[in-house]
């Protein structure tokens, strides 16, 4: 009985863990689309710079969208493939680009930090790596965000 309680117990784990990745995910197919989308958009002298930060950031956001696709079906579960339902605003103004980018970049940081959290509780070296890397390179582009916004 003992072991039920103990198997059911990492399946609901692992199932917070699924839900988790998932919502990563979603955060990665929105970053796909605001970062392709204000590449297209941005304008003036300033797109000499920020056109090429924009795509290499989708591209980015691609890889980590892969690799936690990748993690859910380790997992066995599921997949999303909708992207987060937070609105992409769309404007022409650069700064408002580099704040929508300011705070995708933080919330995916957030995110990334509480799934290392639970993955704490897992023996996969590989799969806590693999997010670990992710979540670095999150704050290195919060780090990046913030710079250009000063």
């Amino acid at each position: 009985m003992i072991k039920i309680f103990s198997i059911l117990k990492e399946k609901m784990k692992e199932n917070q863990l699924i839900k988790q990745l998932n919502n990563a995910l979603s955060w990665e197919l929105r970053a796909i689309h605001l970062y392709s989308h204000y590449s297209a958009y941005v304008q003036g002298i300033h797109r000499l710079q920020l056109s090429g930060h924009f795509t290499t950031e989708a591209t980015e956001s691609i890889g980590h969208a892969n690799i936690v696709r990748s993690a859910i079906v380790k997992l066995g579960g599921v997949a999303t493939t909708e992207r987060n339902i937070h609105p992409i605003v769309h404007t022409l103004d650069f700064l408002e680009m580099l704040k929508h980018a300011y705070e995708t970049e933080k919330l995916a940081a957030t995110i990334y930090g509480e799934i290392l959290n639970a993955l704490d509780h897992y023996d996969d070296r590989e799969l806590y790596d693999s997010i670990e890397t992710i979540y670095f390179a999150e704050l290195r582009s919060v780090e990046e965000v913030r710079m250009l916004l000063n």
